[in-house]
């Protein structure tokens, strides 16, 4: 399987090798042939993941041998998320664990990112899935002003600085994952320096939309944030999760993705644009295009055209097409 996987995406890694790309997947468990298994290369390392059940030792070093002889001199890592909340159950070895919390670079398009095999997000440092995503920023952000929202690591603020961008504002509440977009920005040469706010996003949103975060909300005193001054962007890159809940407000992206949605869509400037992603599969593309349109109409910020950006082909996944779903708008 492991074999087939990677001559099946033979033609699309030569691509990428001329692109500056050495970020990849190898196996999609999906698609491939073994559901919940993943393995990744991120320049010289290698990321073998688990979602659904642990690996047995015979199937782990079937794996390891493979690495060896397709991408000799990398550092192979696997991590057991079969327990949930994306959390790690598996331990490494001493100088094994010293190898996979390595600062390491990763590169897409050009663009170098920071990258560990083992580090304190829950996510991966660099979502290869958003690839594509993150291709057309770099396509429509040359001198526009970006605003990332939900930025996790800021891939795609830094894929928009690193483009050409003119000013750039990445947003999210961790700090962990803003302090790794700082160091993948120290990494690149970039000719604007993209501005990293610590902030919930809904309280940032707001405040960029001119509508403002009031401080205090039914009686209710809010938690601190920072403050900005109202600004719309011409391009505005919306990737929030599936389900979360703060004191500034609640996401449901099955039955409710106009309640981010909306705010996002104010920060976008006359005549600009939006990317935003979904990632619950219950929900068509038909029928999210459909919310998106009604949202916009409702806000008077009627779209021009909607755009499917399609998912490369090493995350292509016939059996669950709506997966990923990735919308460019122009207004």
């Amino acid at each position: 399987m492991l074999q087939a996987a990677l001559e099946k995406r033979s033609a699309l890694i030569r691509g990428f090798a001329d692109e500056d790309t050495n970020s990849y997947r190898i196996f999609n468990g999906e698609t491939d042939g073994r559901s919940g298994l993943t393995v990744d290369q991120y320049g010289t390392l290698v990321l073998i993941e688990s979602f659904r059940e642990p690996l047995l030792e015979p199937d782990l070093a079937q794996i390891e041998a493979f690495c060896a002889t397709t991408v000799p001199n990398h550092t192979v890592i696997y991590n057991d998320r079969s327990n949930g909340n994306l959390h790690i159950a598996n331990p490494l070895p001493p100088a094994l664990l010293t190898e996979a919390m390595l600062p390491r670079e990763a590169r897409e398009f050009g663009v170098a990112y920071r990258m560990q095999g083992r580090h304190l997000a829950h996510a991966a440092l660099l979502d290869l899935e958003l690839r594509a995503m993150r291709r057309q920023v770099m396509k429509d952000a040359v001198g526009k002003t970006v605003l990332s929202v939900f930025s996790h690591t800021c891939s795609p603020g830094i894929a928009a600085a690193k483009s050409g961008a003119s000013f750039v504002v990445n947003v999210d509440a961790n700090e962990y994952a803003l302090s790794i977009g700082k160091e993948s920005a120290r990494m690149n040469s970039l000719p604007v320096r993209p501005r990293f706010i610590k902030s919930d996003a809904f309280a940032a949103m707001r405040q960029f939309a001119g509508t403002g975060q009031a401080e205090r909300v039914r009686g209710k005193r809010m938690p601190p944030f920072p403050k900005v001054e109202p600004r719309q962007f011409d391009l505005v890159v919306l990737d929030p999760p599936d389900y979360h809940k703060s004191a500034f407000g609640v996401i449901n992206s099955l039955i409710d993705y106009a309640s981010v949605f909306k705010p996002a869509l104010l920060c976008v400037a006359e005549g600009g644009s939006l990317i935003c992603t979904h990632r619950v599969s219950d929900l068509t593309r038909d029928a999210w295009a459909e919310q998106l349109a009604r949202t916009a109409a409702k806000a008077r910020r009627p779209l021009k055209d909607l755009n499917w950006i399609e998912t490369d082909a090493d995350f292509a996944d016939k059996t669950r097409p709506e997966k990923l779903k990735t919308a460019l708008l122009r207004f």
